[in-house]
């Protein structure tokens, strides 16, 4: 049953003053000009005939632009009706052209040839205006001297008095030349009702009017109307949307496009209107909660809203593990979505894990639909795999994980790069199933089914192995087999506690090749294992945050884990520094958008020089890269390691007091060494690596 969410009110009060209009007395039309123009008014209306654009003789007076402004025509003190005065603003259009007999023979000595081109311009300018349920045109002469013939210039305004309209009705102007020598001008206007003026005694149409005004009691709106016991008057609810409209109302339907109209039983009497809920909260809130998403076969879709949603919508992909929805490559259009029309979806395939967000206006999430859940099923578990292009076909393939978009061919611990060939060759042998495909890259879905069977039964073939060899072992030597695990549960003590340390790794973006080596450093230290971090493997966040905002994130948690933040120098890294060190700010440069090292300068610098540094940061360079003595010296006061020399210390300072043995960490060193060689020699081949140029020379030193 409807519950009533408002109470109506018969009750006098003041009427709502807004804006006060200029009276014109009587009801002759008149015409004025801005200063130097001369114009005139014809008699009586003229026929509205456009006619078809002719091409310009040379410089002629055209209507640029129109505006308008409301005023009073008044017979007597409490008689008027509202009226328009329209300015018309005129340019010159067209240039001067030079005779072919001037250009041939020079210019012409007979000065009454020459008049034509000090001659003033006239036009005849057409003022068009229609009003349900009138339609006028006005005809004006405008004259411009010859000083102030400029071609393309301005030269000034004509202005009429006035077209008399409906209060609350739309209007449409045009202007225009006759001969016409181009597009006529425009202008729609909706004129505001009783309501928006302060004609309440002067416009007789709306002394009988019934005025109306909203406030809210509670969980109760009160709607007002202020009119004579006597008189009798008409309400109605209505949605302002085009279309027929059955409405039953409850408190729940109060949204904001629900408006009022109200308008005494007389003949052709004023109608007013008032949409009160366009900025409710409680209007927005019930607006969101009544959207729905709906999926169109073969590949549309629609956002069906009782108003207009100043939303966009972005698909995102819906992991089987939960955690948030990742938008993906902006594939939906990004202006706003057009309600309760059907739109289409850019896919060549849908997928169970599709699914479509609406974002309000205020970047905050309202709704989240995986429309092909009905039709195909329940969430599967496939992976991502998303193609970029660039331009010279440059391209990237990468797996959409909860951390990221995981390159395949990487040797981090996700799932998608422990299993980055065998995807690979699921793509190629057309196994995967692709959902989009155009100029910017591509999306395909990888069922990851088989790769789930496989691992369980190498888990259980493991187990049952450890258990056989475990048995053995204990049964041939069991006094050894109390030392070893002895020095096996040290190790492991000392192995999750350098499993929790995390390192931060900054650096300068000089070139691709300092970057692969960067990745291949990074790469490697996950194998020892710690928990790296890099911006090479947070391209989503950084575009999403920024740089400055991803480093201050990675920095806190890094330093709450009593992890280390490592300044990998190079020659652009220390060129960066010096800027700072020496000016206070980085002089401008083009820096890439997710150069995480310039943005963290800022930051950095202040814990170097307050002696914050210590114990939270390293310095690191690369061997035949760098000097040691072109590191500023504001950054030796922590440890600074060349590598790979000395690649020993510089892991044991990363996994602090648990670190293995000096024999074992001499092998993890070996094997860091071995991964990023191939890196090293690839940037010292390079043309124009920037060791030997910038970074090896005596200018490179301290100059700090």
């Amino acid at each position: 049953m409807p519950v009533p969410w408002f109470l109506l009110s018969l009750a006098l009060g003041r009427s709502p003053v807004v804006l006060s209009l200029e009276r014109l007395v009587g009801s002759q039309d008149a015409a004025r000009c801005s200063p130097g123009l001369s114009c005139h008014l014809w008699d009586g209306d003229v026929v509205c005939l456009p006619g078809s654009v002719v091409s310009t003789p040379g410089p002629v007076l055209v209507p640029t632009h129109l505006q308008t402004e409301l005023v009073l025509r008044c017979y007597q003190e409490t008689d008027c009706d509202l009226c328009v005065r329209v300015a018309v603003h005129l340019a010159v259009h067209g240039p001067w052209e030079e005779p072919e007999d001037e250009e041939k023979f020079g210019k012409v000595a007979d000065p009454e040839l020459e008049e034509p081109r000090n001659a003033s311009l006239q036009a005849q300018v057409v003022l068009s205006f229609q009003a349900y349920p009138t339609a006028r045109c006005v005809l004006l002469e405008v004259r411009v001297p010859a000083a102030l013939v400029q071609p393309g210039q301005s030269v000034g305004s004509v202005v009429f008095d006035c077209f008399e309209a409906a209060l609350g009705t739309e209007v449409q102007i045009w202007s225009y030349t006759q001969p016409r020598y181009q597009k006529e001008v425009n202008l729609t206007l909706q004129l505001p009702d009783c309501r928006g003026l302060e004609v309440r005694d002067s416009i007789q149409s709306c002394w009988a009017l019934p005025w109306l005004s909203v406030t809210a009691d509670g969980d109760d709106v009160l709607l007002v109307l202020d009119v004579s016991e006597e008189q009798s008057f008409g309400l109605s609810l209505y949605w302002n949307q085009t279309g027929p409209q059955t409405i039953t109302l409850n408190h729940t339907d109060i949204v904001p496009c629900l408006c009022v109209q109200a308008w005494t039983l007389e003949p052709d009497s004023v109608r007013t209107n008032i949409c009160p809920f366009r900025k409710d909260p409680r209007a927005h809130r019930n607006l969101w909660q009544a959207a729905r998403l709906q999926l169109l076969p073969p590949r549309g879709w629609r956002l069906d809203a009782p108003c207009s949603l100043p939303a966009q919508a972005t698909l995102c992909w819906q992991a089987l593990g939960g955690g948030p929805c990742q938008p993906l490559v902006p594939l939906l259009p990004r202006e706003n979505v057009t309600v309760n029309m059907a739109l289409e979806f850019p896919l060549l395939k849908g997928h169970p894990n599709l699914c479509v967000q609406q974002v309000s206006s205020w970047k905050k999430l309202q709704l989240q639909e995986c429309l092909w859940a009905d039709s195909l099923g329940p969430l599967k578990d496939d992976m991502l795999l998303v193609e970029t292009r660039g331009p010279q076909d440059n391209r990237s393939l990468c797996a959409l994980e909860p951390s990221g978009c995981t390159p395949l061919l990487n040797r981090a611990s996700t799932r998608a790069a422990r299993l980055g060939e065998q995807l690979l060759q699921d793509l190629r042998s057309g196994q995967c199933l692709q959902l989009w495909d155009d100029d910017l890259g591509a999306l395909w879905a990888c069922s990851m089914d088989k790769y789930i069977h496989q691992r369980w039964v190498l888990v259980w073939l493991a187990c049952l192995l450890f258990a056989a060899a475990l048995f053995l072992l204990l049964l041939l030597k069991k006094d050894h087999v109390k030392g070893w695990l002895r020095l096996l549960k040290e190790d492991v003590r000392a192995g999750g506690t350098a499993r929790g340390r995390a390192a931060l790794l900054l650096y300068s973006a000089d070139d691709a090749g300092f970057e692969r080596l960067v990745g291949a450093l990074a790469s490697a230290l996950c194998q020892l294992p710690l928990r790296v971090a890099v911006d090479l493997w947070s391209r989503r966040e950084l575009s999403a945050q920024g740089p400055l905002a991803w480093f201050h994130a990675q920095r806190r948690q890094t330093v709450q884990e009593g992890g280390t933040v490592v300044l990998i120098f190079s020659p652009g890294a220390v060129a960066l520094c010096h800027e700072w060190l020496q000016d206070g700010a980085p002089a401008p440069r083009a820096h890439g958008p997710h150069d995480a090292f310039a943005a963290s300068l800022s930051c950095v610098l202040p814990d170097f020089l307050q002696g914050r540094a210590p114990g939270r940061y390293v310095g690191a360079y690369f061997d035949r890269l760098l000097h040691r003595d072109a590191v500023p010296a504001l950054f030796r006061t922590v440890p600074v390691f060349s590598l790979p020399s000395q690649l020993p210390d510089f892991l044991g300072t990363l996994q602090g007091p648990g670190a293995p043995r000096p024999g074992r960490l001499g092998e993890r060193a070996e094997q860091v060494s071995r991964a990023l060689q191939p890196a090293l020699d690839s940037c010292l081949r390079s043309p124009g690596t920037p060791g030997t140029a910038r970074g090896m020379g005596p200018e490179a030193g301290d100059r700090t």
